[in-house]
């Protein structure tokens, strides 16, 4: 496979800044369409926006992590709306904007859900739109942990294939059926005793994904993807388990893992393999910022740190992996740049420049 597969020929980007605010510079201010009293109502998207979203590769499918923020108001809705409203109507009216093609449903990781609240979300967006789903953690952490999230004792559930089965995969599929994109695995930090134990883990991982049903009957463009918080698990024998299960990896943008380019080489193992992403938190916080990141980015309605390098490199993958037939799934957090919404039209914008060199 060619080396610039995943872009390592992608041009150099500008460094990387850390501004008060870049919403005017990124994003005109789109106009909008009245809502009756209580109901949510789209933006209007501007041409820019629409002209964007036409110049991307047809394979992929950005958006962002959960949908339920009231400070995207002027640039996924109209108006001020409440958390609890935006969790009733805001899907519908996040699927109409054109860039949002994806979204990852996070609840799931706390909870697992029913086949009927899946089939609600499905309802909701249109026949093109694909979810990302994360699997819970009573499969995907290895600790039992407390409210404040300290972990208390190991879990004895960890990697269950028959609880994947029954509270992840069969549930996502039954409710989204073709609309499921990926079902994400996401294994939390490992206590350093298990970290000592890889091989056993990677016996348990690959135990758990053979058991697994196809999703390919219901779900056409659906995968299986692992994304793991300790670079430990960034070895050959990690891809071989992926591959002989029919899984892929997710590529982790997260202050705990290595930096995008250093974690090609497990997409260069599984290739050719669809892309599944999720950007998760700005490295400038520490592996640990979540909590920081949310006191500073609140209400998510502006870039705080815009990243121009991991931006540049991610659409380098993108257009690698499109570029030769393969599906690529993305899904942007708040805590990446400070703005999900603003992120997502930034790694477009980058993308469709890329294509048109």
């Amino acid at each position: 496979m060619q080396d610039d597969l995943f872009g390592d020929a992608a041009p150099k980007p500008g460094p990387t800044t850390s501004v008060a605010a870049e919403r005017c510079a990124e994003a005109p201010a789109p106009s909008v369409r009245r809502a009756r009293s209580g109901q949510v109502a789209a933006c209007a998207p501007d041409d820019a926006l629409q002209s964007l979203a036409t110049a991307l590769p047809e394979r992929l499918r950005l958006g962002t992590s959960s949908w339920t923020y009231p400070g995207w108001k002027g640039l996924v809705w109209e108006g001020e709306h409440s958390d609890a409203q935006l969790s009733k109507q805001g899907l519908a009216v996040y699927a109409q904007h054109p860039l949002m093609r994806t979204v990852s449903i996070d609840r799931s990781f706390y909870r697992p859900l029913t086949a009927s609240q899946y089939e609600r979300y499905a309802s909701q967006v249109p026949d093109d739109f694909r979810f990302v789903v994360k699997a819970p953690s009573v499969v995907t952490d290895a600790l039992v942990r407390s409210e404040d999230g300290r972990g208390r004792e190991p879990n004895a559930a960890f990697l269950s294939p028959e609880l994947a089965r029954s509270e992840c995969v069969e549930p996502a599929l039954q409710g989204l059926g073709h609309k499921l994109g990926a079902l994400v695995f996401q294994l939390s930090p490992l206590p350093l005793a298990q970290l000592d134990r890889m091989p056993a883990l990677l016996a348990r991982l690959r135990a758990m994904l053979l058991a697994l049903p196809s999703l390919a009957p219901l779900a056409p463009d659906g995968v299986i993807a692992v994304e793991v918080r300790d670079p430990e698990w960034l070895t050959p024998d990690f891809a071989a388990v992926l591959r002989e299960a029919g899984a892929t990896y997710c590529l982790g943008l997260h202050a705990k893992m290595p930096p995008l380019k250093d974690q090609l080489p497990i997409l260069r193992a599984l290739w050719p393999s669809p892309l599944v992403c999720r950007w998760n938190l700005n490295p400038v916080h520490g592996p640990y910022g979540y909590e920081e990141a949310e006191r500073l980015y609140t209400p998510y309605d502006r870039l705080h740190h815009p990243d121009r390098e991991t931006r540049a490199a991610l659409a380098a993958v993108i257009a690698g992996v499109t570029g030769r037939g393969q599906n690529a799934l993305v899904t942007i957090s708040n805590h990446a740049e400070g703005c999900a919404p603003l992120t997502v039209r930034g790694v477009a914008q980058e993308v469709a420049k890329q294509q048109a060199g």
